[in-house]
């Protein structure tokens, strides 16, 4: 009979489980200094993890629900983090792992530090998974032992994506009583300051934003948050990784809808969450401060369970492999459609970040900028992304009648599709948070968003004169 080998006990599996560890960072530290193009096509995944899985040049689909265990003690190690695993898809899952690595290398592309990722089941379970965890409430007794709880407010633009608006004002603000502070003039640094107080728990902007292509500067904004000790929050969905790095400019936390301009196809629903290690906070255990998406991943986010599906992760991955390229051509394409709006008699605003005439174009110059694009010559080269809005003179009646007679631009409220998408804002996107909102937010009754595809230009404006006429 041959000689059974005896199963490694726990002490042996966390001495495996610290070399993984430390093959796995080593590997990262070389994967780091490829160039934006090889991260995405590549992610961590290499020769040794493709022969690991028979042989398959593609990052494999792991289905499976759940993972099976040697014993018990390998089971107890995995589930306390002592081994690299996944044990159950709610809380993590090879195939979402590698989507994962990809992301936080994309989005920490230029930035020294350590960065995690954490893919949730859409955009809207991001920023809920990347804001939550800021909002518990400060417990302190009074003189006589009565518990008071502190109100915990956030400072934010309101030049920010519908489902945002309303996450903010009516789940937190209405329904759990937590203090939404909306910065009047998100483009006055002390227009933020004002809003600030010892209960305020982080600052929230978007950049780009989205419908008014709104921009902020990023550096200076983290240094005030920093300055109070206070983590930025920003969602930078419609720039992508291939245009702006929010972490390299002292944001703290980067919040994508992966839904749009990374899953070009149209085919998944998915978010994401990217943090720096050793955030600032003044509130949360300091596990949440050293790793956030780790935290995130192990406790909160395996509660709530906004898990997203392994085939959604295989889809978005390769779409992501061509996402430096493709941004670059269709900003080209969205620059040709917003000169031509810009001067076209029936338009009366042209909101895009590469046309002079936009307000935050001086700023848009010096954060959205191509990756990698200097290579070549040594000057960076600008890229404004492919979405862009305009309002119409007639207002609402004349925004409908143009929506109406597009032919080659689908009507749908989705943006970052290789299709060429427009929508009104007013009744779509942004109508659930009322017109006091919406003035607020500076988005007209008229205005029309477009995202622009990767169809001819010529073909796109085309249907813009023909709709306009």
């Amino acid at each position: 009979m041959s000689e059974q080998i005896a199963p490694a006990t726990l002490e042996q599996y966390a001495a495996q489980g610290h070399a993984q560890l430390a093959a796995r960072a080593a590997q990262l530290q070389r994967v780091r200094q490829r160039k934006f193009d090889t991260l995405a096509v590549h992610g961590l995944y290499g020769a040794e993890a493709a022969l690991a899985n028979a042989g398959s040049i593609n990052e494999p689909i792991i289905l499976s629900s759940a993972q099976h265990f040697e014993n018990s003690d390998h089971m107890e190690a995995t589930i306390t983090g002592q081994v690299p695993g996944w044990a159950y898809t709610r809380i993590a899952n090879p195939t979402i792992g590698y989507l994962e690595e990809t992301l936080a290398l994309l989005e920490g592309y230029g930035y020294a530090g350590e960065v995690s990722a954490l893919a949730t089941a859409s955009g809207m379970a991001a920023i809920f998974m990347a804001t939550n965890p800021f909002l518990s409430l400060d417990l302190n007794r009074s003189s006589n032992g009565t518990l008071l709880a502190a109100r915990p407010n956030i400072v934010a633009t309101p030049r920010c994506y519908g489902g945002t608006f309303h996450l903010f004002t009516e789940r937190y603000a209405q329904e759990r009583g937590i203090e939404v502070r909306w910065v009047s003039d998100p483009d006055s640094l002390e227009a933020w300051a004002a809003c600030i107080d010892a209960n305020t728990r982080f600052l929230y902007g978007e950049m780009p934003s989205n419908p008014t292509l709104d921009v902020l500067d990023l550096a200076a904004l983290a240094e005030l948050a920093h300055t109070y000790y206070l983590p930025l929050i920003v969602d930078s969905t419609v720039a992508t990784p291939a245009l702006l790095r929010p972490l390299c400019h002292g944001a703290d936390i980067v919040v994508h809808s992966v839904s749009k301009s990374m899953t070009i196809s149209g085919m998944a629903i998915a978010g994401a969450v990217i943090a720096r290690h050793n955030l600032p906070s003044r509130v949360g255990p300091d596990a949440l401060r050293e790793n956030f998406i780790q935290y995130i991943k192990y406790l909160p986010f395996r509660d709530y369970g906004p898990a997203l599906s392994p085939f959604s992760a295989m889809l978005i991955m390769n779409d992501l492999r061509s996402l430096r390229s493709r941004m670059d051509s269709l900003s080209c394409n969205a620059m040709q459609v917003a000169q031509f709006l810009a001067q076209h008699p029936a338009i009366e605003h042209v909101y895009y970040p590469g046309i002079a005439s936009h307000a935050g174009h001086a700023l848009a110059q010096h954060y959205l900028l191509l990756a990698d694009s200097s290579d070549n010559d040594g000057a960076p080269v600008n890229r404004y992304g492919h979405l862009l809005s305009f309002s119409l003179r007639g207002g609402m009646p004349a925004a409908r009648a143009v929506l109406d007679r597009f032919g080659l631009i689908w009507r749908a409220t989705d943006l970052g599709r290789i299709k060429s998408i427009a929508t009104i804002p007013a009744i779509s996107t942004h109508q659930q948070q009322g017109e006091d909102g919406r003035k607020m937010a500076g988005i007209p009754a008229g205005m029309i968003r477009l995202n622009v595809g990767g169809e001819h230009p010529a073909d796109v404006i085309a249907d813009l004169d023909q709709a306009l006429g």
